[in-house]
């Protein structure tokens, strides 16, 4: 089962009234490889009412430091999943995002189709993604990533890249709920399209985009929504202890 049902206190947060985080949700990929109902057939044991929110194709200047603007008036902790090219350009903001006390997470280098492209192909993009952001993290260029988190660019994964992640310890992430935030729409738009889906869910993964300006502008909305509404928000780390036992083969040399 997964470990870390972990309550954050209170007094962590400054503001009174407010959403807040929930507890802490630590997840290992032995227990849980692959998880998030659009792409796999199961997801992660949230109760009802419960949400993961999660960033993709950050970071970005400004929209991504306007999403951290209105998690943080909220005290609400998620997952980023990085994509590397992007880290490279900004390391501060990657910085800034784990000072949120957010997860780092990961979403290859160049954000390709990884069907259209060869398996070296696809795993020297992959690999490369997890050095950028493990660099920008902490200055270091790390072979195994220190957040065993990766969601593939477009859902767009491969038997041959699934095996290649699942033996290198790595949760795989798809979605459960999602807001269509990478269409031509508006910002109220959107907030329609999460809320529908989420009434019919009622919990799950969410995914967004941080990157995306109308995402960035309709955050505020959206988390009050989820707060009025009754809604706790989990935040999702490693599962830390269970990683370092874990039977995983080490990860291959980064490719330059």
């Amino acid at each position: 089962m997964l470990c870390g049902m972990v309550v954050i206190n209170a007094s962590d947060c400054p503001q009174q009234n407010v959403l807040g985080t929930s507890r802490e949700l630590a997840v290992n990929a032995k227990t849980y490889p692959r998880v998030g109902l659009n792409s796999f057939a199961e997801t992660l044991p949230l109760a009802d009412h419960e949400v993961v929110l999660t960033f993709d194709d950050g970071p970005r200047q400004p929209t991504t430091e306007k999403v951290l603007a209105a998690l943080a008036e909220e005290c609400v902790r998620a997952a980023f999943f990085l994509v590397g090219i992007s880290s490279a350009e900004f390391p501060e903001l990657v910085r800034r995002i784990a000072a949120g006390g957010h997860t780092i997470a990961h979403h290859s280098w160049s954000h390709p189709m990884m069907s259209k492209i060869t398996f070296e192909q696809a795993k020297e993009d992959i690999d490369r993604g997890i050095a950028a952001d493990e660099m920008a993290l902490d200055k270091v260029s790390a072979n195994t990533p220190s957040t065993p988190f990766f969601r593939f660019p477009y859902f767009d994964s491969t038997p041959a890249t699934l095996k290649l992640l699942q033996s290198h310890g790595i949760v795989v992430f798809g979605a459960d709920v999602w807001a269509n935030d990478w269409e031509d729409i508006t910002p109220d738009q959107e907030l329609r399209n999460v809320i529908e889906r989420l009434e019919t869910a009622r919990k799950g993964i969410i995914l967004l985009h941080d990157a995306q300006a109308r995402t960035a502008a309709m955050m505020p909305a959206f988390l009050h929504y989820l707060h009025e509404n009754g809604y706790r928000i989990v935040h999702l780390v490693p599962d830390a202890p269970s990683q370092r036992n874990a039977e995983v083969e080490p990860m291959m040399p980064i490719m330059p």
